[in-house]
């Protein structure tokens, strides 16, 4: 599950965003470290390298990004929500311990259900909580 951009500037313009450095930098944030970040978590990783940052900056320009599709919200925890640059149909499994969350392969067929086949279906979202193996191992 790993998402391969050339130019990040071009994607958010075909994508109908203005690429700003604000938004290519956060956009390749997201890309790059692939860590389901919240935006607390984006905020102070970028801060330093731009000034002007501002969480509402951050936070906007997800829901922006989000308005067009080309990144999805994770809401495992009802006070916790993260972002991921995936937008393939996948699962995520959150562990409880280092609260690390992993990108989970989902087979679609299998999913499949008749009830379902007059039903318009907007969203799919697949969660695991436990503890991961790094976690279990100490």
């Amino acid at each position: 599950m790993e998402i391969h951009i050339e130019n990040v500037g071009e994607y958010l313009k075909n994508s109908g965003i203005k690429p700003s450095y604000q938004r290519i930098r956060i956009f390749q944030y997201l890309v790059e470290n692939r860590n389901h970040p919240t935006v607390d978590m984006i905020y102070k990783a970028l801060c330093a390298e731009i000034p002007t940052l501002s969480k509402t900056t951050v936070y906007n320009t997800l829901n922006l990004f989000i308005e067009k599709k080309i990144v999805n919200v994770i809401v495992i925890e009802e006070n916790e929500t993260r972002y991921d640059s995936v937008m393939d149909v996948h699962g995520h499994f959150k562990c409880e311990k280092c609260g690390k969350i992993f990108d989970i392969d989902i087979d679609n067929e299998h999913l499949k259900d008749n009830r379902l086949k007059e039903f318009e279906i907007k969203e799919q979202h697949y969660y695991f909580k436990g503890i991961c193996k790094d976690c279990a191992n100490k």
